[in-house]
């Protein structure tokens, strides 16, 4: 499927590996101009390239900390009027809510809340006046199904997809939607760092607890990042023009609900 998007401009946040990458990946394989942004530099230039490389789109690598506020002017100077906007954040640590300050809380907030509102905020006027845009935020299944030891995550992300619910229908008039990506577990490096943490605090082997919870899902697996950038894509595109306000879970049927 054509997805409409050829010569478009996308900006990507966190993209140079796991779910954000897969989304740029997706993205540029639809012929998208890209622009990835990630703190660490390395990472993000073999990620760049790889892209430049299969593809043969433009690829601009911004190396910053988009939860900064220097962090988003450098990804707004290289990408000043994203048609598509990706949003996404590493997610804050597991732990109890008890050990947790409001200096901790703050911080969690600008990650996963603020920037995504601040970048929205900066780009989705222009998006109204060209009458295209498409926005995605990458949030987390604890929305639906809240994880008692990610309450940070739960807290800010639910946060975000509140604000996200009323906008989304004042903007889609002018052809610019803004949805929620759910993940729920994908074989990334947050998830084998996740495992590690549990595995440390019950003494159980790594091997152990991610085969456990592979077996556990529905799907008897962990989904790949390719499937959720496939995701991303598809919401930006043209034929997506009537999906907005939504959040769409890719958990492979862990989450047992019917709405």
């Amino acid at each position: 499927m054509d997805l409409g998007i050829a010569g478009r401009s996308a900006l990507v946040c966190a993209a140079s590996k796991g779910l954000g990458r897969a989304c740029a990946f997706a993205l540029a394989r639809e012929g998208a101009a890209i622009t990835i942004v990630a703190r660490t530099p390395g990472p993000l230039e073999v990620t760049a390239k790889a892209i430049r490389r299969e593809t043969g789109v433009a690829v601009t690598a911004v190396a910053a900390d988009i939860t900064t506020e220097e962090g988003r002017e450098a990804a707004l100077a290289a990408c000043p009027n994203p048609d598509i906007l990706v949003n996404n954040a590493g997610g804050p640590p597991p732990g109890d809510f008890r050990d947790w300050t409001r200096e901790t809380w703050i911080g969690a907030l600008d990650a996963n809340m603020l920037t995504p509102i601040a970048l929205i905020k900066a780009t989705v006027d222009g998006m109204i006046d060209r009458r295209f845009g498409r926005i995605v935020n990458i949030t987390s299944g604890a929305v639906k199904a809240p994880i008692a030891s990610l309450g940070l995550s739960n807290g800010a992300r639910a946060g975000l997809t509140g604000f996200v619910a009323g906008l989304a229908r004042q903007t889609v008039r002018a052809n610019v939607t803004i949805n929620n990506l759910l993940p729920g577990p994908f074989a990334t490096d947050r998830l084998r760092a996740n495992t590690r943490n549990a595995a440390e605090k019950t003494g159980r082997g790594f091997d152990e607890l991610w085969t456990e919870r592979m077996t556990n899902n529905p799907a008897g697996r962990f989904g790949e990042p390719e499937e959720f950038g496939a995701a991303c894509a598809f919401l930006c595109g043209v034929r997506a023009g009537y999906i907005t306000g939504q959040n769409l879970l890719l958990d492979g049927g862990a989450y047992p609900g019917t709405l």
